[in-house]
């Protein structure tokens, strides 16, 4: 599946993924890139009726065309293969329940998924074409992750700036480049890679923008290469790169880190909570605290849940949300509709955010820097929580591995129903079509080409056409 070996590890990165064939890819990872699949598509449809989304649909639609092989899949339009991958980029993301991968702290669904299917729709591409692309993406963009470190995220958006190399890498694995031209997709990938965390202090629509503007960027990379434009051959490691100017702890190595035998896309995990990924470990410990001794919400007077030095970079500058969005990256938020309702679900975001009981028990809660858990962070996500109740108890409760992580991951019945509430609260399908649309979804790679997933709006229900 290798070429031979090159002295640069980007290069050796972009020949690995120019060379993954379906044959090649261990069945379970097969099987874990449906199950993210058929994720993404659940966050992907949340995203209708969002303002932020159906803005950037908006912006697609003026901008034409008016019809294409590509659909947008929150009102069932069809574009070009560009725009219908910066609106399904910008409609996954904004539930905040798509995929992660904890060591990258990369989500690779929302930026890979959205460019590969445009294309694999614009090419009428196999299903099983569309899976090696799938795995070229997640592949790349979470080794770039990894790459590039912490200090990269303390100021960017990794989903933004190494999901744009993620989404060139499946896009020009679809268009079967040679590992020149994927290098070369790299490149212009690379020199657009962009997203910075500012938007989060006064809850700017940003985030959503980034992973549409990365699908859809590297999708251009790709075609771009496809006919011979070129991009610089070190976007990643040159000393005028990415790491150069994103980056004070890059490692190069982790670029190659064991390719061919070590699969990333199975490390990733999928998000239970529509919030934050960095709330998920501190939500599933103060839950376990409350089951474990029998607390309401009334019963406690604070809470510390102590975190990473990411959750605090993140979540910090959320003191008072004033959106929904915004909410769910509020520690105190999403802790206090864990203690209201036992769960931090799209409803419970939408209706009770600021709820005066969430509110209050959102001043109640703080976060403290965990040396351990800071050290374990970004391989592991450890929470740790300690309760105060009215009575003067304490209680502590832990969590290894948050409710998704791959050892305590959701099984196909859980991602269905995850899938099923997303789509109900957006109203994007009706319950039959949903039931005709994940039997597609789940035979994905058996097709002989990949079609639309749901019927155009003028023909809705009058059956699928995935193929």
């Amino acid at each position: 599946m290798r070429d031979e070996k090159t002295d640069l590890p980007g290069a050796e990165l972009a020949a690995f993924a120019a060379g993954i064939r379906y044959k090649d890819i261990p069945a379970d990872v097969v099987a874990r890139a449906v199950d993210l699949f058929v994720d993404w598509v659940g966050s992907a449809l949340a995203g209708k009726g969002v303002r932020p989304v159906e803005i950037l649909s908006g912006f697609a639609t003026s901008m034409g065309p008016a019809h294409g092989p590509c659909e947008i899949l929150i009102d069932r339009s069809s574009s070009s293969p560009l725009f219908a991958a910066l609106v399904n980029g910008a409609s996954s993301h904004v539930a905040e329940q798509d995929d992660v991968h904890n060591g990258s702290v990369f989500h690779p669904a929302a930026v890979v998924f959205p460019a590969a299917l445009a294309l694999a729709q614009a090419h009428r591409a196999s299903g099983r074409e569309f899976i090696a692309a799938i795995v070229a993406g997640y592949e790349v963009g979470i080794r770039v992750g990894e790459f590039l470190g912490r200090s990269h995220y303390k100021i960017f958006h990794t989903t933004g700036t190494a999901g744009t190399i993620a989404a060139a890498a499946a896009s020009a694995r679809l268009l079967d480049l040679t590992p020149e031209g994927m290098l070369h997709a790299f490149g212009s990938a690379g020199t657009q890679a962009a997203g910075l965390w500012e938007f989060l202090r006064d809850g700017a629509d940003s985030k959503p923008l980034h992973t549409g503007k990365a699908a859809a960027n590297g999708l251009m990379a790709a075609c771009l290469a496809k006919d011979g434009f070129t991009g610089a051959k070190q976007i990643l490691e040159g000393r005028q790169g990415v790491a150069a100017g994103m980056s004070s702890d890059a490692d190069p190595a982790k670029l190659t880190d064991r390719l061919g035998t070590r699969w990333a896309l199975a490390e990733t995990s999928f998000k239970f909570h529509a919030s934050c990924r960095h709330t998920h470990p501190a939500a599933d410990a103060l839950l376990k605290a409350m089951r474990e001794n029998s607390l309401a919400m009334a019963d406690i007077t604070s809470v510390t849940a102590h975190v990473h030095q990411g959750a605090i970079d993140v979540l910090g500058p959320v003191v008072s949300p004033a959106s929904v969005h915004q909410a769910k990256f509020s520690m105190g938020t999403t802790l206090g509709l864990i203690a209201a309702f036992g769960r931090a679900g799209m409803n419970e975001f939408d209706q009770a955010y600021a709820r005066q009981d969430v509110a209050a028990f959102r001043d109640c809660v703080r976060m403290e820097l965990d040396a351990e858990i800071d050290e374990a962070y970004p391989a592991r996500w450890i929470g740790k929580v300690m309760v105060e109740t009215v009575d003067g108890q304490r209680f502590e409760a832990r969590v290894d591995e948050p409710k998704g992580d791959p050892g305590n991951t959701l099984s196909r019945d859980e991602i269905e129903t995850k899938v099923r509430g997303l789509a109900a609260f957006s109203g994007a399908v009706s319950p039959p079509e949903l039931d005709e649309l994940l039997l597609q979804l789940w035979a994905i790679g058996r097709r002989d080409a990949i079609g639309t997933l749901l019927p155009a709006r003028e023909e809705a229900g009058a059956g699928m056409a995935i193929a």
